[in-house]
């Protein structure tokens, strides 16, 4: 018989949650395959009024809105670095969180945190798979006419960049052809299609999954 995980997702953004849900829920069931028997992942989107809240109170306000809610047993948080590396996130947000966290009744808060810090910006994730990102767009020109040709992480505002990918995409159409498309339009079906093995040329989704094994030992699903 299979063991139920039930996880909370945080994310910084209104839209970060149609990319990450997806990719949450495959890279938990992927590295449940390495728990001590099975284990059946369920992930949850927490929405909170983040209205005049820090980011250590919004992490507060999800962990309890996830136990009271859903009996959430991880909570996944999102906080982009805006750097290129993930330092200052962690020791100003995430490890103050964990650390409030710590000291909360574990009968109303979810104790265990998962961070999810991709360096620069969430957008970085989506081109880690620039075929499907072309795919989604509806073009066949090359990374470089797009400007997408380099290292996702070492590109200081990709979000920016695959804006400016979709409108040199879109100005190749002819005009019956041509329609309008946002960036919006593409967080779900890129994280729905993206693979974890695209994900895993990045180091700050590597350090997701070992957040993910962290979090499995806690609760002795896994050595």
């Amino acid at each position: 018989m299979s063991r139920q995980i039930f996880v909370g997702l945080m994310t910084e953004g209104n839209t970060d949650n149609r990319f990450l849900e997806s990719i949450v829920k495959k890279t938990f069931d992927e590295i449940g395959f390495e728990c001590n028997g099975d284990v059946e992942t369920y992930v949850r989107f927490i929405s909170i009024d983040k209205t005049g809240l820090g980011f250590v109170e919004q992490v507060l306000a999800s962990s309890k809105k996830g136990i009271e809610e859903f009996g959430i047993m991880i909570l996944c948080i999102h906080s982009d670095a805006d750097s290129y590396n993930d330092l200052n996130t962690f020791q100003n947000k995430i490890i103050p969180a964990k650390n409030e966290i710590n000291q909360q009744d574990e009968n109303e808060y979810c104790k265990i945190i998962t961070a999810i810090v991709p360096v620069q910006m969430l957008e970085a994730w989506m081109l880690a798979d620039k075929e499907l990102l072309k795919i989604e767009i509806g073009t066949n020109k090359t990374d470089t006419e797009l400007g997408i040709n380099r290292n996702p992480e070492r590109i200081s505002d990709p979000k920016t960049l695959i804006e400016e990918a979709i409108r040199i995409a879109r100005i190749a159409l002819t005009q019956r052809r041509r329609k309008e498309l946002t960036i919006n339009e593409l967080y779900l079906p890129v994280g729905q299609k993206i693979t974890i093995e695209r994900l895993d040329t990045l180091p700050s989704f590597l350090k997701f999954k070992e957040a993910i094994r962290d979090a499995y030992r806690n609760l002795n699903y896994m050595q």
